[in-house]
């Protein structure tokens, strides 16, 4: 069996890497990854795949720096051609990137089965175009791999049922890579070096519906530096957040670090108090390793996180954030429950995909 997986950015890298090493285990399945370039990254090097044990890509379409529609065009067009010329049995995709939706599309354009992992996944927000993506690729895949009861739950209420779809519920695959790595990273990472003593928080910003409005941004940026007062932030921040930073004349008086890889954003993760963010991922991440986080949204994806009281919503107001900040760091939370499949998605995942080809 041949199983072409299709990946677009560092972290769909990681993710991948802990199916693909489950793969390893099965001589008579082959995978070829394909990189699209969507995330063009300059720490994804030789180094990144040989640290992290990551297959490296037997193809990089090299596509990025282009608009919706002309990326995921260029895509569809690249992923078909290889598709003619592996000719897989199945092709993997993960996510809600536009390569997550190319892939899919070319796929199913040509009659090979598609898997779609972190499936059924909803922020019920239309504007973001990962939305679109998720919803599109959904429908046109042919097994969904969910990580949550709630993505199935989002499924069924979209009539799933009366589709002719696999629905399985595998766990996260993010929990498998945060579990594997997490047991190298403080031998990997130089954050030692920058993480203030004592309790610190660990901040992401780079969300477009934060970063690219104005007064959103500023309202963010006083409650952080609010928040800095009284206990210190650490904020990696991405090079387009800079510049709107510096656009908008905004001053973020936190403790500012360059953008880290995976390894030290777990150790970042390991010794925080706790995590505020943006990010889909670190939202989970955060739990992962124990820690509460607020989330500067007005939605999002991990309804769990929220219903279970791990996690909470912030409005882009700088009152609420400070708030928001204040309640969930004294907050404690029993973290002894299993939500994202306790890392076994991997093997959930591979184990679906042989039954389904009588393997």
């Amino acid at each position: 069996m041949k199983i072409l997986t299709i990946v677009g950015a560092r972290p769909q890298f990681v993710k991948a890497a802990v199916f693909s090493r489950e793969v390893a285990n099965h001589a008579d399945i082959e995978e070829v990854i394909v990189h699209t370039g969507q995330h063009f990254d300059a720490n994804m090097s030789a180094v990144f795949f040989d640290d992290m044990s990551i297959p490296k890509p037997k193809y990089n379409l090299n596509i990025n720096s282009l608009g919706h529609g002309a990326m995921t065009g260029k895509m569809l067009e690249g992923i078909e051609e290889l598709i003619l010329k592996e000719k897989p049995d199945l092709l993997l995709v993960y996510g809600d990137t536009n390569s997550t939706l190319a892939g899919a599309l070319a796929a199913r354009k040509l009659h090979v089965k598609v898997g779609h992992v972190e499936a059924g996944l909803r922020s019920f927000n239309m504007e973001m175009p990962e939305e679109v993506n998720r919803i599109l690729t959904d429908r046109i895949s042919d097994v969904l791999f969910c990580p949550t009861d709630s993505a199935i739950a989002n499924l069924k209420t979209e009539g799933y049922d009366n589709f002719d779809i696999s629905v399985v519920k595998s766990g996260d695959v993010m929990q498998d890579a945060a579990l594997f790595y997490a047991q190298f990273s403080a031998e990997k990472s130089k954050m030692a070096e920058v993480m203030p003593k004592g309790d610190f928080v660990l901040c992401t910003l780079h969300r477009a519906e934060n970063t690219d409005d104005e007064d959103r941004l500023s309202e963010i940026v006083n409650g952080l530096n609010t928040i800095h007062e009284s206990m210190p932030i650490v904020l990696p921040l991405h090079p387009r957040t800079k510049k709107l930073l510096e656009k908008f004349g905004l001053k973020l008086n936190v403790q500012i670090i360059d953008p880290v890889g995976y390894f030290d954003m777990i150790e970042l993760l390991k010794n925080c108090k706790l995590v505020m963010t943006d990010s889909g991922g670190l939202q989970k991440e955060a739990f992962f390793f124990k820690k509460n986080c607020v989330t500067m949204r007005d939605q999002t994806e991990w309804v769990e996180l929220i219903d279970h009281g791990f996690n909470t919503l912030a409005s882009a107001k700088a009152n609420d954030i400070v708030e928001k900040h204040r309640i969930m760091s004294r907050k404690q939370n029993d973290f002894n429950i299993d939500l994202y499949g306790g890392g076994n998605a991997a093997t959930n995942i591979l184990k679906e995909i042989r039954r389904i080809f009588s393997m």
